[in-house]
């Protein structure tokens, strides 16, 4: 008899131990081992973060071991049946014959009452496997996995999404941890908790009588950014920051020439240019503009009866000698014409005030349904569907991709059935209700580019290159850098030339699968189709991961520091644009500004979302889907450059009085995961 000593890991989140009986069997070249039961039930086996070791025998040496073969059959007492479901959650196995030699099987899943096999833990394309056995297994796999994960149309003109009507349709392998799911559930009730804000959520329709009266929900936010844009708020330079490094650095670009129907003239920010002229500025590179037309035709919102309001500004903006991005003319409609006037900073104060708020009131709209859910979680939902459908376990791209699908599936479905019903938040916080968000998804998605989803693209597009103080910008790039070089060194291990990717069927099955269904709406995008090269594969990679991971952070991670202060963000106005100058009052304001119960659910609902997340993996956190030194050797170095960029960015915040940490590495999740 040959005895092989095998090693199960078990996960380390609640829930992830079992009581179910686990059998296991090796497959070698020369046969299989002995089928052997490996949860010894007085010994209280298999639990949560347990590293159990058992004795597996043959009646003769297997040669290499192929695969590690697990039946798991649930253990239900008569009496006891009802509790149903008893998943295990396997990190890996690890095999050790007697020669000495080892074989790792990861696995990362959760199984109950099934039979599954792991396949050893090299990575392999279709090609390297010449055995039918091997070939067979990669086949089987998909062909399961496609029949359990499907596309579904949530809505024409929109990124395609999992087919499930509910959290509770999703596989297992997709869902939250315990200790996830309940602490989502119980989110919001802690966010009214813990900001002190259950006395005043439910008075709808009822306005704050002063600005200062919003410090009756601010008392217990601890955020200094926060802190800062309750100081600063009305303040130009405070304005202008937050386009290059608030929660949506994604729209300021530089001007080269004034838009047709944003009539500024020279004497209207000569006093703002320092009696400089805008067509010196211009060339000086020096004027900036944020243009929300795609707002433009967006039904507002109505919210127990009470109507909303949007608006589609032009903001112009001007870099000054001390580097302030100082904003110098705001149009509110696109249309000019006598009822739509450009508000200038000469104006009387409270005009140039409430021009100013309707900008960062679009400026929400924007960042929470295109740049936040569309650009982020929606798109990354795609590539997660499609990289679970079309690659096998043991495929280089899988390993280096399934650590960013984490619980983004889950996420989206949640925000699907819950945030964007027409009951949900959306419909009953923001200016853009269950209709207009629907409406401006569409439109914003038949826009999308290549060139918007690739930050060097994206930033040298909107002329943003040279722009000193965006940090989003540097920090972004740097990011964005580490990451192509840690995925060129994986391709090139991989793939040896062009032809190899050329040739992969499985790799052209998933961009085909990703581009032709899930973004099948899409039309002369720049998305690839297909890929030629290494440096393509590698190019689409890095944009992939940075969307998982970074762009999200860069979007997600500072709406509580700009959102707390509810003026400085307003997520809807409950009073029309002002059409004409000189009639603005405070009183106006209070009545515009979101109600009481508005101000708390944004409050809440941002808290929320940039918490620290329970089981937060950091971006470069791969576990041990790559078994090979070489490849783990690869990873230690993305690891060690990214946390010299943390470094970095450390030492430059040092010396800022706003501090921008949304793209510092430890920031970063490694997925889309709230």
């Amino acid at each position: 008899m040959v005895t092989y000593k095998v090693t199960f890991r078990t996960g380390t989140a609640e829930c992830s131990g079992t009581d179910s009986y686990v059998h296991c069997t090796l497959i070698g070249e020369r046969g299989p081992s002995q089928k052997t039961i490996v949860d010894k039930r007085l010994q209280n086996d298999l639990e949560r973060g347990a590293v159990d070791q058992y004795d597996v025998t043959s009646d003769k040496d297997l040669g290499t071991i192929w695969f590690v073969e697990l039946e798991v059959t649930r253990f239900l007492v008569p009496d006891y049946w009802f509790l149903g479901q008893d998943y295990w959650f396997c990190n890996s196995v690890t095999v050790e014959t007697p020669s000495g030699q080892t074989f790792h099987f990861p696995c990362y899943r959760w199984l109950d009452d099934c039979t599954i096999r792991l396949r050893e833990g090299t990575a392999k394309r279709v090609c390297d496997d010449k055995l039918p056995i091997f070939q067979s297994h990669r086949q089987e796999e998909l062909q399961e996995r496609q029949k359990l994960y499907r596309w579904e149309v949530w809505a024409p003109n929109m990124p395609r999404c999992i087919d499930a009507r509910s959290e509770g349709n999703l596989p297992m392998d997709l869902r939250f941890s315990c200790e996830k799911q309940r602490d989502f559930k119980s989110s919001l009730v802690v966010a009214f908790g813990d900001l002190h804000l259950k006395k005043f959520v439910n008075m709808f329709g009822q306005s704050w009588t002063t600005v200062e009266d919003f410090d009756k929900i601010f008392w217990r936010v601890n955020s200094p950014i926060a802190a800062l844009a309750r100081e600063h708020w009305k303040e130009d330079w405070f304005f202008g920051y937050q386009f290059m490094n608030g929660f949506n650095p994604v729209l300021i670009q530089k001007c080269a020439n004034i838009p047709m129907n944003f009539p500024v003239s020279d004497a209207m920010v000569r006093k703002s240019l320092g009696n400089s002229t805008l067509e010196q500025e211009i060339k000086n590179g020096n004027i900036f503009i944020v243009n929300y037309k795609m707002l433009e035709g967006i039904p507002a919102n109505v919210i127990n009866g009470v109507q909303q309001y949007l608006a589609a500004p032009i903001c112009l903006l001007y870099l000054d000698k001390q580097n302030h991005m100082m904003p110098i003319a705001i149009q509110l409609k696109q249309t000019p014409g006598g009822d739509n006037p450009i508000f200038l900073p000469s104006d009387p104060e409270l005009d140039w005030l409430l021009a100013k708020t309707w900008v960062r009131c679009a400026d929400v709209q924007h960042l929470e349904l295109i740049s936040h859910l569309q650009r982020t979680h929606l798109i990354a939902e795609t590539f997660c569907i499609a990289t679970i459908r079309q690659l096998p376990s043991v495929h280089p791209i899988y390993k280096l991709l399934i650590p960013h699908t984490k619980y983004t599936i889950q996420i989206n479905t949640r925000s699907r059935f819950n945030l964007l019903a027409k009951d949900g938040i959306i419909s009953n916080t923001f200016a853009v209700g269950a209709k207009g968000h629907i409406l401006l998804s569409q439109k914003e998605f038949l826009a999308l580019t290549y060139q918007l989803l690739c930050l060097p693209e994206n930033l040298e597009q909107r002329g943003l290159q040279e722009l000193k103080g965006c940090y989003y910008k540097d920090d972004g790039l740097q990011i964005w850098s580490a990451i192509h070089k840690f995925v060129t060194k994986i391709v090139r291990f991989y793939y040896e030339n062009d032809q190899q990717v050329k040739d992969d069927p499985e790799l052209q099955a998933w961009i085909k699968d990703l581009t032709g269904i899930g973004f099948q709406d899409l039309k002369n995008s720049g998305i690839p189709i297909s890929f030629h090269t290494r440096m393509e594969l590698c190019k689409f990679l890095t944009m992939v991961i940075f969307t998982c991971s970074a762009q999200h952070a860069a979007v997600n991670n500072g709406q509580y520091d700009w959102g707390a202060w509810v003026p400085n963000s307003p997520c809807s106005m409950r009073k029309p644009p002002p059409t004409t100058k000189g009639t603005v009052t405070m009183e106006h304001i209070m009545e515009t500004l979101p109600d009481i119960t508005q101000s708390c659910i944004q409050m809440a609902i941002s808290w929320t979302l940039c918490r620290p997340q329970p089981g937060m993996r950091e971006l470069g956190n791969y576990e041990e889907y790559f078994t090979e030194e070489a490849v783990k050797k690869i990873i230690g170095e993305f690891q060690e450059e990214l946390k010299g960029i943390d470094r970095t960015i450390q030492e430059r915040n040092g010396g800022l009085a706003l501090k921008y940490e949304n793209l510092r590495p430890i920031n970063i999740e490694n997925s889309i995961t709230i």
